[in-house]
């Protein structure tokens, strides 16, 4: 009778359980059919989907399938042809062929519209619309890696951070800054340097390029040297590594993530604050040190803490500290993390065509003629600004534009209704031959030669930095050490592919080669 007695309410719970979550996904269903209904009285149409899980099971199945046909291309001049999307995300691709460049697609109870059409991406670019921001159950999910930062707020909360943050990226302060890079970039060249010798070496570079990175991060943003902040670095590697093991592309929620995988949650969350306790450290630091720097020579650190004090917005002490270490966390991870792969991906590019570091070579010997970078001469240094560009179009770190619209919102000639998330897939976008050309998936840098303006049927379609008023505001500061950096090793070493080099680029948030880029150096 006792083991009835327990068994009893047991039962009760389970089914009232049932129940909720029966009345929950009914209404959920409901709400994303009403949303396919106005988007399908537009003309636009998807892939059905199931009443629990929408297209979820479709799209895993279409994973799966590709990465068991997958194998790695070995053939150098397939590289730069491959189209990557195919692998990383065949889902999109395979609908894209049955519905065109405009689709609805749904992950459970979320409404998703894959938007490549160019009208649609023209009007992202160009919209100031704050109905318009990043997806809240994606930017929930970055919460332990980017903070209630500019980057992943919205909204009037978006606005205040990006009001304070966006000055201490425009030109004239990266110029300031660029004697930092070129410090950072020589230490490393020097390291090259005594490992090649009088003879050839082979180097996996990605390590190297992201030991630079922070380098750099950490000298122009906060005043210290990389040895310093690695272990910052370090841990963000690691916590990027955990978020991405499930993509939020399939539309898992935080909440079923903590209750399926608790273990994996626990490390999330002590990584977080172990990140924001060092992060603290180095802000308290800085404030000590403040009092004895002059004006000229304050770091992005110093100027975002004094912007942030000065700022009535921001509010209450606790609110400034959160403020300053979650934008911080941004640009660690951000600023670090990307361009270290871009420069990744040129170094890949540029051993494929040595025609062009030539070009650079005899760029840099005119600019600079005794073999030292002046930072004030990156403005002449076209050839590499063109080899950069044509980096980021084929090889853009970021892989989506990602919105999502807080209310029913016009763009291009779709009404778009509340709450759908739109993803334009950048790399796809960047190989449309209708926009390209004939030659979109060739590597030829020259399509830059008078700007982005220039380069394409539509400027807006290039979008490697995001676009509209949340384009990215370190693009400025990423430029100038790309040409920094690629500049200074081109000038120092002839390089090629080495046999070793398998083709596999990897999406872990950004999209990176998967097992390193292999490179064989010799010094001219």
């Amino acid at each position: 009778m006792s083991g009835f007695v327990l068994v009893f309410p047991t039962a009760i719970v389970v089914a009232v359980v049932a129940i909720l979550l029966h009345f929950y996904s009914y209404g959920a269903w409901r709400r994303t059919a009403e949303v396919r209904r106005k988007l399908e009285a537009q003309g636009v149409t998807g892939p059905p989907p199931s009443i629990l899980y929408g297209n979820l099971p479709e799209m895993q199945k279409i994973q799966l399938q590709t990465a068991a046909m997958a194998s790695p291309l070995h053939r150098a001049s397939a590289i730069v042809a491959h189209d990557y999307t195919s692998t990383l995300f065949p889902y999109f691709v395979e609908w894209r062929k049955q519905y065109g460049p405009l689709y609805t697609y749904s992950t459970g109870t979320r409404q998703h519209l894959y938007a490549n059409k160019v009208e649609l991406v023209k009007d992202l670019s160009l919209s100031n619309n704050l109905n318009v921001g990043k997806p809240f159950y994606v930017t929930k999910k970055l919460a332990p890696i980017l903070g209630q930062s500019v980057v992943r707020s919205n909204g009037a909360v978006w606005a205040v951070q990006r009001k304070v943050i966006a000055p201490e990226f425009f030109m004239d302060r990266v110029r300031a800054m660029a004697f930092h890079m070129v410090d950072a970039a020589s230490c490393l060249i020097n390291k090259w340097e005594s490992r090649v010798g009088d003879g050839t070496i082979e180097i996996d570079v990605d390590e190297d390029l992201r030991g630079f990175s922070a380098d750099v991060i950490s000298r122009a943003c906060f005043g210290s040297s990389y040895e310093k902040g690695k272990e910052i670095f370090s841990k963000l590697r690691d916590l990027q590594k955990l978020i991405c093991e499930d993509s939020f592309l399939f539309g898992y929620s935080s909440w079923s993530d903590r209750f399926l995988q608790p273990r994996k949650h626990k490390r999330i969350n002590r990584l977080e604050k172990e990140i924001e306790s060092l992060i603290w450290e180095t802000v308290q630091q800085r404030q000590k040190e403040c009092s004895k720097t002059s004006s000229s020579d304050k770091d992005l650190l110093q100027l975002i803490m004094e912007a942030t004090i000065d700022d009535p917005n921001i509010g209450a002490k606790d609110s400034s500290k959160n403020f300053i270490v979650d934008n911080c966390k941004s640009i660690y991870f951000a600023g670090h993390e990307s361009t270290a792969v871009a420069a990744t991906w040129s170094l890949m590019l540029l051993a494929l065509h040595p025609e062009w570091q030539d070009r650079i070579r005899s760029e840099f010997a005119q600019a600079c003629p005794d073999g030292h970078l002046d930072p004030t001469a990156t403005s002449q240094l076209k050839s590499v600004s063109m080899v950069i560009h044509e980096t980021l179009r084929l090889y853009p770190p970021a892989a989506f534009v990602a919105r999502e619209t807080f209310a029913e919102t016009q763009l291009g000639n779709v009404v778009v209704p509340k709450g759908v998330c739109l993803w334009t897939l950048i790399p796809t976008l960047h190989r449309e031959v209708e926009i390209w050309g004939e030659d979109a998936n060739e590597f030829k840098p020259e399509r830059f030669a008078n700007g982005v303006a220039k380069a394409c049927k539509f400027p807006q379609a290039y979008v490697p930095f995001g676009a509209g008023p949340r384009l990215c505001l370190g693009k400025n500061f990423a430029l100038v050490e790309l040409k920094i950096i690629i500049s200074l090793i081109v000038s120092k070493f002839r390089f090629s592919l080495s046999p070793e080099y398998h083709h596999c680029p990897s999406y872990r948030m950004i999209v990176e080669p998967a097992n390193g880029v292999k490179i064989v150096f010799q010094r001219l």
